[in-house]
């Protein structure tokens, strides 16, 4: 039986052909094949043929009007924004996407895989970038064309989209992008797809994202390194304050100790979704702690519902050739990731006072920024629209997070732009992003490329929320 040219059924069906065809892995290959690692000074070429030679050529396809926006950060990474206006009376979509990717780390890459080169093996594509996030708005603009030409050149609304080449570095100037340009940026919804699912069976919609704050503790007593022998027991050991000044924040159980680093109380309504949900138990999961982190949680509360502190790198000294001396210095690179509601702007202020109050004084403090933590209502019309919408598509629930439990922009669309976010992931948590093996497997990018198709297909007809 064959499908009318305009309906919802062969937009669904054009859409997963460019998968059957080889034509979305043949794009993703070629885009995976541009190295643009965001961190590399000498890749600020590759950031820009991002955008102006893949991504730009292909939305003025689609009827998009393109143009660069400088960003607002001297020497920032590269932004485009492109904007397919059908009229002033249709509501307006904004979505995003990031086209920098994390170093490749290809000498530890498993035989037979490169991150430069895309590769399906087993049901996986493998290649930097292929989860974060090349392969994920890859999926979402094949599914756009694909309801584009079911619809015979239309879409039923409007659509802007914004693409950065820094997530990867913290998004340098796109927030400020969005407040300069918020007008032309305006829009009823945002919709975009980063991060992961809650597993690889479990379509996800998220509403928002942890927030993220890293600062540097370093303390250097002026003593240069000094031999252990002659020197031990009369000398500072940096080493054993740094480890002691640490411990005033997080307890030996990964408890947070300071009143300030814990989070608000749960809402009801977070701690309905976030209890029972599932963490880790899949291959390629790391052991789970029941015994780490804050008592008397779930996983998915402390996952998602809590605030984290976590020592991101520890140093003193050397480790690979150890020699007989005290260390000229220590230093420690820390993060809170946290939830909405936790006065994170303060939190440099309150960690001095906290160091101080400890006898630790000599401990510099070094704030490094971070991310405000955004969740939208569950309650809120748009999300029952999508997650109706994914779920009429995939026959199958879509299960709903309050919030990412890592860290993306989303301050940037809901804060400043003051927009309804809806997040809708084509990843899973053991994608090995931003490690070797990076991979997404086959069954969650035809399930994206037909979620999508079905969402942007409903957003053209009546019946929507705006």
């Amino acid at each position: 039986m064959s499908l009318s040219s305009y309906s919802r059924e062969h937009a669904l069906s054009l859409a997963l052909e460019t998968w059957h065809s080889g034509r979305l892995a043949e794009d993703l290959a070629r885009r995976i094949a541009c190295r643009t690692v965001s961190q590399a000074p000498n890749c600020r070429g590759a950031l820009d043929h991002y955008l102006t030679d893949e991504i730009a050529p292909l939305l003025a396809r689609l009827g998009f009007t393109c143009q660069p926006l400088e960003n607002p950060q001297p020497d920032g990474p590269p932004l485009l924004m492109g904007q397919r206006l059908e009229s002033p009376e249709l509501p307006t979509l904004l979505m995003y996407g990031h086209g920098d990717v994390t170093p490749g780390q290809d000498d530890q890459w498993q035989a037979g895989l490169t991150p430069w080169q895309m590769t399906l093996q087993a049901g996986r594509l493998y290649g930097r970038g292929a989860a974060d996030n090349k392969g994920q708005h890859s999926i979402n603009l094949a599914a756009l064309e694909a309801v584009i030409t079911a619809r015979e050149g239309r879409l039923g609304f409007n659509l802007k989209i914004l693409f950065e080449m820094g997530e990867e570095i913290g998004s340098p100037g796109l927030e400020d992008a969005c407040r300069r340009h918020a007008e032309a940026l305006s829009a009823d919804l945002f919709v975009a797809s980063d991060g992961p699912r809650i597993r690889h069976d479990m379509p996800t919609l998220f509403l928002g994202s942890r927030g993220m704050y890293r600062f540097r503790l370093t303390l250097d007593p002026g003593n240069g390194a000094r031999h252990s022998g002659n020197w031990g027991g009369v000398i500072t050991n940096p080493a054993w304050v740094m480890v002691h000044a640490l411990s005033t924040l997080v307890s030996e159980q990964g408890t947070l100790r300071a009143d300030f680093l814990r989070a608000p109380a749960m809402p009801d309504s977070v701690r309905a979704l976030v209890r029972d949900l599932p963490v880790g138990g899949e291959q390629g999961d790391p052991a789970l702690n029941a015994d780490w982190g804050e008592p008397g949680m779930t996983f998915g509360e402390r996952l998602y519902g809590a605030n984290t502190f976590e020592v991101l790198g520890l140093s003193a000294g050397a480790t690979d050739q150890p020699v007989a001396a005290i260390p000229a210095r220590a230093e420690a690179i820390c993060q809170l990731r946290f939830v909405e509601g936790t006065a994170w702007q303060t939190l440099g202020e309150q960690l001095r006072a906290h160091l101080d109050a400890h006898g630790f004084e000599a401990v510099t403090l070094t704030s490094e920024g971070g991310y405000a933590a955004t969740r939208l209502d569950p309650d809120h019309p748009w999300v029952g629209f999508v997650q109706a919408s994914m779920q009429q598509s995939l026959g199958e629930t879509v299960h709903l997070l309050p919030n990412l439990g890592g860290t993306i922009p989303n301050h940037c669309f809901a804060d400043v732009l003051g927009l309804p976010t809806v997040w809708v992931p084509h990843s899973y948590p053991s994608c090995q992003q931003h490690a070797p093996n990076e991979h997404l497997p086959e069954h969650i990018v035809t399930q994206g490329l037909a979620g999508m198709a079905g969402l942007f297909w409903d957003l053209g007809e009546p019946g929507r929320p705006f």
